[in-house]
């Protein structure tokens, strides 16, 4: 049907986390929806993202558990990591999501399209190449969903095996014995976590004054001092200039400082939007000056009938998570439902390094940037009995509540962790954030004992004015 115009109520292009959740979305209230994927649906998210990334921290997870086993009375030989057992299991467990998600869009009759699409006048999507190229599709509305890329740094070729992004760590099948990790954001501290559990020499090169920068300087200062503990070379505030290949690795160049002599670098400096080419002629859609698509809070463009969600957007904190949301928003809003947008300022966060951060709402330093009075309470993990249980007692939850005229706590304005699992704990901090509950209301909630939990609620016991354990 190459070159016929195929008539759909929305358009997508992009099958990542944002795309999918949209097309669902659409096809469950009974839109006529297509999807165009120039590779796989499931994006960078599933195929060189999130899901790859933590399938090896769980395999640096249990190298982890093993070295320290004997602390539990278990004893066990020597520990060696077979990298490429470990990229067999993350396949697996892709591919099996893949085939997952596959079916749930062929359940919903969502027509899928291969290649690269761009948009053009009037709502019309063109595939350029692949399986369909030819297609022309026009949508009622579209929706860009078209996904980033990771960025590169001048003067560090990615050739795969001494320089690579993520996308390329996550596909090899051996380990270096020694890294630098060029970046000390989020994804950044988990590659360089994952890799110190697996026994590679790390380094963690950052030009901001220290690493987690967008985090809470007192969650950030915690995972640090963890890392370093646990050998992690952690060097911020530094220029880096270069590299210089050697007959074995290369040494990273450091602006007045001592170079680093490893066998791999890792870039990992953030990611860009993928949308050169994306639009045509005609679409009255406006690009800001690093490439991502302007929307209103409500994920349309200037032009009323394109939307567009996840990483691509300027402002999105370029979060699976978030793009499911946007997706839902964008959809209810182009078929006229009530719909509550985003706010980014509440959205979880969660690193899964070691220690893991979790976090949502305003930090300490942001309530008082913004004039808002503050009272803090934190409650360090060391003193947590399953924390002490299972051997991992690096840690604080730290919650923000505005100050009301009398001193006392009132509305929960930021929720802040690092520690053991604490991505599977924040839950209850996220309803607190966005619900608006006060100190009050939140601490009356019963945490389990014993339970990492219970650390949240010790903080906010203190922050309503009587803690048990907590002052």
């Amino acid at each position: 049907m190459a070159n016929e115009v195929q008539q759909f109520d929305v358009v997508i292009i992009g099958g990542g986390p944002g795309g999918y959740a949209a097309a669902l979305y659409g096809a469950a209230a009974g839109m006529n929806v297509a999807l165009i994927e120039r590779d796989k649906v499931g994006g960078t998210c599933l195929h060189r993202g999130c899901v790859p990334a933590k399938e090896f921290l769980e395999t640096a997870h249990v190298r982890r558990t093993l070295e320290h086993a004997s602390e539990f009375g278990i004893t066990s030989g020597a520990v060696k990591v077979d990298f490429a057992v470990s990229q067999s299991r993350k396949n697996e467990i892709v591919d099996r999501l893949h085939k997952g998600l596959s079916g749930l869009l062929k359940g919903r009759k969502i027509t899928i399209f291969e290649g690269t699409a761009q948009l053009g006048a009037d709502q019309t999507v063109s595939v350029l190449d692949g399986a369909d190229a030819g297609v022309v599709a026009k949508g009622t509305d579209v929706i860009l969903a078209a996904g980033s890329v990771p960025r590169t740094l001048p003067g560090f070729d990615v050739d795969g095996t001494l320089v690579v992004t993520s996308d390329e760590f996550l596909a090899l099948s051996t380990l270096p014995s020694s890294a630098a990790v060029i970046g000390g954001g989020a994804i950044g501290c988990e590659f360089a976590s994952m890799l110190a559990d697996m026994g590679v020499k790390t380094t963690v090169l950052e030009g901001l004054p220290s690493i987690l920068a967008g985090c809470d300087a007192e969650v950030a200062k915690v995972v640090e001092r963890a890392f370093k503990k646990r050998g992690i070379d952690v060097r911020a505030g530094v220029t880096i200039t270069g590299h210089t290949p050697g007959k074995k690795g290369t040494t990273v160049e450091i602006d007045g400082g001592e170079g680093v002599s490893v066998d791999m670098v890792v870039v990992s400096v953030g990611r860009r939007p993928r949308s050169e080419g994306l639009l045509g002629e005609g679409t009255g859609v406006e690009l800001d000056e690093r490439g991502f698509v302007v929307t209103d809070s409500y994920q349309r463009t200037a032009n009323p009938h394109v939307y567009a969600v996840g990483d691509v957007v300027a402002n999105s904190p370029q979060l699976a998570h978030v793009g499911f949301a946007e997706a839902i928003v964008a959809i209810k809003t182009m078929r006229d439902e009530p719909v509550i947008p985003v706010d980014y300022d509440r959205v979880p966060w969660a690193i899964y390094s070691n220690p893991e951060v979790a976090f949502c709402g305003l930090t300490e330093a942001a309530a008082k940037e913004r004039g808002i009075d503050v009272v803090v309470k934190k409650d360090p993990f060391g003193g947590n009995s399953r924390a002490q249980i299972i051997g991992e007692t690096d840690g604080v939850v730290k919650i923000i509540a505005e100050k009301r005229p009398d001193g006392t706590a009132g509305q929960i304005l930021g929720v802040h962790m690092a520690g053991p699992w604490v991505t599977e704990q924040l839950g209850a901090g996220y309803f607190a954030v966005n619900w608006e509950a006060t100190a009050e209301e939140a601490a009356a909630l019963i945490q389990p004992h014993p339970s990492l939990s219970e650390t949240f609620g010790e903080t906010l016991l203190a922050l309503a004015g009587r803690g048990l354990h907590v002052g």
